[in-house]
């Protein structure tokens, strides 16, 4: 097993390679492009929503808790709860607690991750106190990494990264390239006797937000480490074994680009296709608002009472515009026991197909 012992940061050693800083400028420039595009939406609740959904189901499928785009969406209407869409509803939740408190505080702080992991373990277990936890090979069972076991000092490394993190004087490193270093000091800190990947992965879109340079969370790293999840591990760990930190910063950098550009096509679709179906809807029904279009594309599975609370109308009014859209075909209805809920199919077919490519 590999006796290496995780240090304070900041690295003491020249991390903006060459390499490193030719690359960094494409990336900036895709993440403002998406920053720009997601201002495009008027109600931000749609992207949020709907990107955060893909999101934590990405992120949980990296800790191998599997789940359908079907079954969340059943999950988010409270028509279907099995562990896996539950587990996948509390990384949402927890994202949208992180997100407030950023929004709110401006900073990221340690108090805000505890929170976060709160909300997707759904306990108050806290930092670990308790030696004993490592990191095995999946394959082999082989300890690969002992990360810290003192509680005082999984305290104080976690005190370094808030600082870290939050205090541009401490480092004056390109934000992607620290995002970078975040990522790994926390993982390799591993604070939480469990959630550690997920939480790791909220904190790095809640840093660019904290860093301006996204306003709401929509780009996510999870479906690019799914695709590289090998690399991914053997990056992380190539710091610990041989101080490769270019190759990791690179990997972090070209994700950076590769998602934004991603996003950035997601989400011009869904404003294409809301278009579209603003013109239809406001051509045809005397009942159109753009409270009703933003409904049916903030919930790719819509029901009643989401109608109701979103457009303060009645439950019998609520149900006459999504029967008369379902007859039409504008909506799929479909029926679990007594409960009726509605299909966006056009919006459910784009998030769909992006999980697939």
């Amino acid at each position: 097993m590999n006796k290496w012992t995780l240090s304070e940061l900041p690295v003491n050693q020249i991390l903006e390679s060459v390499k490193v800083l030719k690359m960094l400028p494409k990336a900036h420039a895709a993440l403002a492009e998406l920053k720009g595009i997601a201002s495009t939406i008027p109600n931000q609740n749609i992207l949020i929503n709907s990107i955060t959904i893909q999101e934590a189901k990405d992120s949980s499928a990296i800790e191998n808790i599997i789940t359908t785009h079907d079954e969340l969406y059943k999950s988010e209407l409270n028509l279907m709860k099995s562990i896996e869409s539950k587990e996948v509803q509390n990384y949402i939740a927890a994202l949208k607690t992180g997100y407030d408190l950023v929004i709110k505080d401006t900073l990221l702080k340690t108090s805000t991750i505890l929170k976060i992991q709160e909300k997707l373990e759904q306990n108050k277990a806290g930092f670990r106190k308790v030696p004993g936890t490592v990191l095995r090979n999946s394959q082999t069972g082989e300890i690969i990494y002992e990360p810290p076991q003192d509680p005082k000092t999984i305290v104080d490394l976690m005190q370094n990264l808030q600082k870290f993190i939050n205090d541009d004087k401490m480092s004056d490193l390109d934000p992607i390239v620290k995002m970078a270093i975040i990522h790994f000091q926390f993982e390799s800190i591993h604070p939480f006797y469990d959630g550690n990947g997920r939480t790791g992965r909220i904190i790095n879109i809640l840093y660019l937000i904290a860093q301006n340079l996204l306003n709401v969370p929509v780009l996510y790293l999870s479906s690019y480490i799914i695709r590289n999840k090998g690399k991914y591990y053997e990056l992380l760990q190539g710091i610990r074994t041989s101080n490769n930190w270019e190759e990791w910063i690179i990997y972090i950098i070209n994700a950076v680009e590769v998602i934004s550009k991603e996003t950035i096509d997601l989400i011009l679709e869904i404003k294409d296709q809301m278009q579209l179906s603003k013109l239809e809807l406001r051509s045809t029904y005397k009942f159109y608002s753009q409270d009703l279009l933003n409904n049916l594309y903030k919930h790719p599975y819509t029901k009643i009472e989401f109608v109701v609370q979103d457009l303060k109308v009645s439950r019998l009014t609520a149900a006459n515009y999504l029967n008369q859209l379902s007859t039409d075909g504008i909506l799929r209805k479909e029926k679990i026991g007594k409960s009726n809920y509605y299909v966006n199919d056009k919006l459910f077919e784009i998030l769909l197909k992006r999980n697939r490519g």
